[in-house]
């Protein structure tokens, strides 16, 4: 049998113009994977991260921590990006503003709290009903990866990953969209529990699944026992 680990970026900077990078915070979350890896003896196979800025950071900064004799290199593995975030809000929320009042009133809201110590609550909100509405095809654009599409790239990098020869341990660096649909397609749940579970994936927390003979198993979800206290955040 294999175990694959995904691991979910340390904390990024949603509220800033560029929301593709580390925090500080999030970069010390980094670390703390690397360090438990290299604590519990943890030597991958493989190890592989998304394309993004953050993924491939933390991946980097974990590594740094963790890597001993007999480390592999890091595989860049697209498919394993987050949903298009920028592009939901950039392009889409603006289109459901227009058509649905309910939205226009949280996303006023979200705007008006931005700078308060609690503007992660109305943001929640206001990405929860976005990401409903994504995923239902109800506000669509050309210019964005459409649910069904982000899905499919998903689960086109877990049957990469999967592939891998028996005995394998792969470590994959990604994102909580992603880590939610490969838990939901395991327990054979439906896509909006994809999204359920995404809201509950912690920055730099460990999913562990065993694989091999046809068949994958959910053994752990979002693990946080690595990170002390000053180190959790949901975002």
């Amino acid at each position: 049998m294999s175990q694959l680990l995904l691991i979910r970026h340390g904390q990024a900077t949603p509220f800033e113009a560029d929301t593709d990078r580390l925090s500080t915070l999030g970069e010390d979350q980094a670390r703390a994977v690397g360090a438990y890896l290299r604590a519990s003896g943890i030597l991958p196979t493989r190890v592989v991260h998304g394309s993004l800025l953050r993924q491939t950071r933390t991946a980097l900064l974990a590594g740094e921590m963790a890597a001993r004799d007999g480390w592999p290199a890091t595989e860049m593995l697209p498919g394993l990006a987050e949903y298009d975030g920028d592009g939901l809000f950039r392009i889409l929320a603006p289109k459901l503003v227009e058509q649905d009042p309910n939205f226009a009133a949280l996303s006023r809201e979200a705007q008006e709290r931005r700078e308060f110590p609690d503007r992660n609550r109305s943001f929640q909100k206001l990405m929860e009903a976005l990401l409903d509405s994504y995923l239902l095809g109800q506000i669509s654009d050309s210019q964005v990866e459409s649910w069904a599409d982000f899905r499919g790239r998903v689960r086109a990098a877990t049957a990469n990953i999967l592939a891998s020869a028996n005995g394998s341990t792969v470590l994959a660096f990604t994102s909580g969209g992603v880590i939610g649909s490969v838990v939901a397609d395991v327990l054979g749940a439906p896509d909006a529990a994809a999204l359920k579970l995404n809201w509950r994936v912690r920055n730099a927390s460990l999913t562990r699944l065993t694989f091999g003979s046809g068949r994958v198993s959910l053994d752990t979800f979002n693990e946080t026992s690595h990170l002390t206290p000053d180190l959790l955040s949901w975002r």
